[in-house]
């Protein structure tokens, strides 16, 4: 035995078992995981290899002698009426019924009822009144001779409760205090059954974040990655108090249900997550509405009322490209369901965006055969810490940077407390340890912002987050290991033929593209590639046929005159904001006619008329700012928006040199550093 399973089953005894007797039993029995555990630690709790067989041989029998199976009922309530009595594993509720005044238990399995419970176990576990426990059940029958209310011959005579009746959270700190930092963090790792000696410090943290909504009320994550990685293993075995679905649902389901008066899975689950999330496509917008209120406050109207739940809500859904790929092409909320992916305001209630890519496919060997908590006390641990508040820790050594909003700031202390629930219960953590939750923390909002930004939005620009230290003063910034679409425009010089182009439409939605020119022996003509339409077909089409007209003034007469040009234009963002890049089309076929590159980090703004007068953008903020954040250091930018050039941000102005231009021609001169 290791030492740190010496430790765990000393202070923690009765609530730790062997994980990979869990999986051996497990394969072959469809049953709860903490009923096994249960079993387990009773009949397994040795370290010699002949008990251990012997007392799986005694779980065996006992799955199979008192667990019923619900198709088995009507034959497990004959069993009893024929031996008199028996004993089984089922979950025990109890209510009260005024009209009888009596509690009454059932047997969910058992398929009754009404069965005779007395009152001293009530007094005893109170959560047999708040949805009911799994018990060991020692029933016996006899004739009810009560004529008062309602009969029943089967009555408890024993009850002696598999799951956790009482939890006490003081005793559970007081042992957290004997674990260094990174034996807990190892027992916890255990504890979902996987082996720590697999996983990297920082693959660690990330499999705890997928315990957050666990112990964290009202908390958003999303988990976007590879299949295989157990994204959704926690909702299904680690805990009684969380619900897993698996296709769309409805407002009455998961909200309120006017026609019955009842509370939907918001009111009565600890945590709601939603696996295989591209299936919810299918999901009524009214669901998405309802469900963007009360992920921003926990509350969701229903008829005249205002109601409230506690859930965490956590999604899951499988990447089909490498990460690398959606990065450059796209954004990192492609694979979710165009209902939701088009909802900003809706991803913006996302706490966390868990890297799914960065935990690897589960195999064997990262399964582990040392000691983890009883799911079912981690469970109630998890409870029980959802009542405590530990947000306002980071204000103990440090403040937020500038960058963050009201709900970057929300998401981050939200995050942050989840980790201290998680890794330091007992609430003693230094400097250094919580600097490294917090910057995981900043790491897994930004990524949020950063997709929102590359969707196009502007109010979604300020992604530079950090934190300061209140002492020293000192700030330090958070980035996002995939850098969050940053550098697509190359330091390095294009192909001639090839230029960034950048506008702002009307919604105040930037959109940044690369226009390539192609040229072959032909008569003048242009041909653009599927995906130019609307408004920048028109603006490419007038900017050609103004070339045509100034071609001999330009220069390029008898170029123009035996070549062909194809036009493809490529959406950067992925956000299918169109642009308006007649200035930067009149420079890609200089530049191809020329064989000569435009300036490398160049990207250009500015359309023109049938004329040739440059029209001025409507701002030059937005095209600036995303141009920036994705590697410009130059752009060209028409002479009338010069007055605009004071609502630019400083950071801007540093960083992206301004290059005027009055007309066409100086443009694309400047643009090839010809001037």
């Amino acid at each position: 035995m290791s030492e740190l399973d010496r430790k765990v089953t000393r202070v923690f005894a009765g609530k730790v078992v062997r994980k990979d007797l869990v999986r051996k039993v497990k394969v072959g029995a469809n049953i709860p995981v903490f009923v096994l555990e249960y079993l387990l630690g009773k009949y397994c709790a040795t370290d010699d290899p002949n008990a251990i067989e012997a007392g799986l041989r005694v779980v065996n029998t006992t799955i199979s002698t008192n667990f019923v199976r619900p198709d088995e009922s009507n034959k497990a309530q004959s069993m009893v009426k024929e031996k008199g009595k028996h004993t089984f594993i089922d979950k025990v509720k109890v209510r009260y019924l005024s009209e009888d005044d009596k509690y009454w238990a059932e047997l969910l399995n058992f398929g009754h009822k009404y069965v005779h419970i007395p009152d001293r176990y009530l007094r005893e576990y109170d959560r047999l009144l708040m949805g009911g426990i799994w018990a060991q059940v020692d029933l016996h029958h006899l004739y009810d001779q009560d004529a008062r209310g309602k009969r029943s011959p089967f009555w408890i005579d024993s009850l002696k409760p598999i799951q956790i009746a009482t939890f006490d959270l003081d005793e559970f700190q007081e042992c957290r205090s004997e674990f260094s930092t990174d034996e807990w963090i190892d027992l916890l790792i255990r504890s979902i059954g996987l082996e720590p000696q697999h996983f990297s410090r920082r693959g660690k943290m990330l499999l705890l974040v997928r315990l957050i909504p666990l112990c964290e009320e009202n908390y958003n994550l999303v988990e976007l990655g590879p299949r295989g990685t157990g994204k959704s293993y926690a909702y299904q075995e680690l805990s009684p108090y969380t619900i897993l679905l698996t296709g769309p649902t409805t407002v009455a389901n998961l909200f309120y249900n006017m026609a019955t008066g009842k509370m939907g899975l918001v009111g009565t689950w600890d945590v709601v997550a939603f696996d295989e999330v591209a299936d919810l496509q299918k999901m009524k917008k009214e669901v998405v509405t309802t469900l963007k209120t009360y992920c921003e406050s926990g509350t969701f109207a229903r008829g005249k009322d205002a109601l409230t739940g506690r859930a965490s809500i956590a999604m899951f859904g499988n990447t089909n490209q490498a990460v690398e790929i959606m990065v450059r092409s796209s954004h990192l909320f492609m694979p979710m369901p165009e209902v939701i992916r088009e909802d900003l305001a809706f991803l913006d209630r996302l706490h966390f965006y868990m890297p799914g890519w960065e935990i690897p496919k589960m195999r064997v060997e990262y399964f582990t055969e040392h000691y983890g908590f009883v799911v079912d006390y981690l469970a109630e641990a998890f409870r029980e810490l959802r009542k405590h508040n530990f947000s306002d820790s980071i204000d103990r050594y440090f403040s937020l940077g500038s960058h963050l909003n009201a709900r970057d700031v929300k998401a981050v202390r939200k995050t942050v407390s989840g980790f201290i629930k998680l890794i330091y219960p007992h609430g003693k953590f230094s400097r250094a340890e919580l600097a490294e939750i917090l910057e995981l923390a900043l790491e897994g909002r930004r990524r949020v912002k950063e997709q929102l930004k590359k969707l196009g939005s502007f109010e979604y620009h300020q992604t530079s987050f950090s934190y300061i230290d209140n002492e020293t003063r000192e700030e330090r910034f958070v980035g996002v290991p995939e850098q969050g679409g940053r550098d697509m425009i190359s330091s390095d010089p294009l192909a001639p033929g090839s230029v960034y182009a950048a506008s702002v439409d009307d919604q105040g939605k930037a959109g940044l593209y690369r226009l390539e020119v192609g040229c072959s022996p032909g008569s003048g003509k242009m041909r653009t590639a599927g995906g130019i339409d609307g408004t920048m077909k028109e603006s490419i089409t007038r900017a050609f046929a103004y070339l045509r007209a100034q071609k001999a003034r330009m220069g390029i007469s008898q170029h123009v005159d035996i070549t062909d040009f194809h036009v493809e234009a490529i959406d950067l963002l992925g956000n299918h904001v169109p642009i308006e890049p007649g200035v930067a089309l009149i420079v890609a076929v200089y530049s191809a006619l020329k064989k000569h590159s435009v300036l490398p980090g160049l990207v250009i703004l500015g359309d023109l008329t049938i004329q040739g007068n440059i029209k001025s953008l409507r701002s030059l903020v937005e095209p600036l700012q995303v141009s920036m954040d994705n590697g410009a250091k130059r752009a060209l930018i028409p002479l009338e928006n010069k007055r605009n050039f004071l609502e630019v941000s400083g950071d801007i102005i540093e960083r992206v040199d301004p290059i005027f231009y009055s007309d066409p021609m100086t443009a694309a001169m400047k643009a090839l550093g010809m001037t």
